[in-house]
């Protein structure tokens, strides 16, 4: 196995969500992600516009429950209701011991396959990468469909430059901050590897175009910085 930092094991092109990621997620995907907290903060605010006390709103990729748990508690005055989608059972077991409350509930299963209730809100945050190119029109689409009118989708996602120097640049400047977090070479190496075949980012206008595929029309970029990027999508 190959360390990829914060005592989690990869193998080469075979990144995985339980295991030893479970109890190391969290610190991980902060030291990882820039603006982490920033996006979850930003999210909460922007829910405000789209729950309401009947809403049934969706975390897609929940991982260990904080951003699912999050909305439910800034909206557990109101009878809506949060659901967290995961496909990984470890991750889900330790979402239902760490988070408790009346309006949340974690569902192991598969997005691409599960069908979604009516919502007002759903949220991707760094997910939608990580599913196959050849199934995320598809789960684009049944986003569109199970929103109602009016409701939004939240987007984050790692995007790619639109040339080749943009890339270059951005590769080097996220290594940096990677560098900067307390990352070994060896470590960035290490992960990097790892999410080979794994983690396929799109451009910002490869996912536009996705997005509009779908049938979505008001888009917007709500926050980005280097390769990291989060959109507003309003049915």
């Amino acid at each position: 196995m190959n360390e990829s930092g914060d005592n989690i094991d990869a193998k080469n092109a075979n990144w995985k969500f339980n295991g030893s990621m479970v109890e190391n997620f969290e610190e991980h995907v902060r030291k990882s992600v820039p603006l982490y907290k920033e996006g979850h903060d930003l999210i909460l605010k922007l829910s405000d516009y789209f729950v309401k006390n009947d809403s049934v709103c969706y975390e897609l990729g929940s991982s260990a429950g904080t951003l699912t748990y999050n909305l439910a508690k800034y909206h557990e005055f109101r009878e809506a209701k949060f659901i967290g989608i995961e496909i990984e059972n470890d991750m889900v077991q330790k979402a239902n011991e760490l988070y408790k409350n009346p309006n949340l509930s974690f569902i192991c299963d598969d997005m691409t396959t599960l069908t979604f209730e009516k919502s007002d809100l759903i949220v991707s945050y760094y997910t939608i990468q990580f599913i196959h190119p050849k199934l995320r029109q598809e789960l684009i689409n049944k986003i569109y469909d199970s929103l109602n009118w009016g409701g939004a989708f939240i987007l984050y996602e790692k995007v790619r430059a639109n040339d080749a120097r943009f890339q270059d640049i951005i590769s080097n400047l996220y290594m940096e901050y990677k560098l900067d977090q307390g990352y070994k070479p060896k470590e960035i190496i290490a992960k990097s590897r790892s999410l080979k075949g794994v983690l396929e980012p799109f451009s910002t206008e490869g996912n536009i175009d996705m997005l509009k595929r779908a049938g979505f029309v008001d888009i917007l970029s709500v926050q980005k910085y280097m390769n990291f990027e989060g959109f507003l999508v309003i049915k």
